[in-house]
């Protein structure tokens, strides 16, 4: 494989200082806060003796914090083979954040009734949309976005029985997430081509991380 042709699958996408700048600060502080959701939600459910909690709460926080760990090193990098590298696990990480977020609910809030097997589905589908984006990242977009709003949105098909167990405030706090998430992931759309849209897509992500938080570690935990 040649020089260009690596070049065409992983092109390394033209922001200002001032977005990547933006783009990084934002997602250095949400690593920071995953580093505190990993332990308050380790400490909570420690507390309360469920190994599941424990479990699902430390994947939650490790997720959160490897995505945002390097979308912060992604948006720092000049442009260089190394950033396409992180473009690449930039990607990647969303789809262990989703599969990530949905752990401590299954493992949880579901377990024993449809836990499982959306636990196993999610994961699944998180594994296939980071080979297809390890694969080529331009290739696989139409895909990648598909994929990022079905397991996003895969919870409604488990609504009866996760209002059944979660106070209504949390199922709320998870709605606002997916919501955030959602329309992050139009701005995203434009975000090459409309000056700052990609780090207000950051902003948006952060928000879906927040809510998510509050929702597992006042409610799943």
């Amino acid at each position: 494989m040649n020089e260009n042709s690596k070049k065409e699958r992983v092109p390394i996408p033209k922001y200002t200082l001032g977005e990547e700048l933006i783009s990084s600060i934002s997602h250095g502080a949400g690593a920071l806060l995953g580093v505190a959701a990993l332990i308050l939600c380790v400490i909570r459910a420690a507390k309360h003796g469920d190994t599941y909690a424990v479990v699902g709460g430390a994947v939650f926080g490790a997720a959160l914090i490897l995505l945002y760990a390097t979308s912060t090193i992604y948006h720092a990098l000049r442009p260089n083979l190394a950033k396409k590298v992180f473009r690449v696990l930039d990607h990647c990480m969303i789809y262990l954040l989703i599969a990530g977020s949905y752990t401590p609910i299954t493992l949880v809030t579901l377990r024993p009734t449809v836990g499982w097997w959306l636990f196993g589905a999610i994961w699944a589908a998180a594994a296939v949309a980071i080979v297809f984006n390890a694969i080529d990242v331009e290739k696989f977009s139409v895909l990648s976005m598909i994929c990022y709003i079905a397991m996003g949105w895969a919870v409604v098909v488990t609504f009866k029985p996760l209002v059944a167990a979660m106070p209504r405030a949390g199922v709320w706090l998870l709605v606002a997430g997916g919501i955030a998430y959602t329309v992050g992931a139009v701005i995203y759309g434009v975000g090459a081509k409309v000056k700052y849209m990609h780090s207000l897509w950051h902003f948006f992500v952060l928000a879906g991380s927040i809510f998510h938080f509050f929702c597992i570690y006042l409610y799943v935990m």
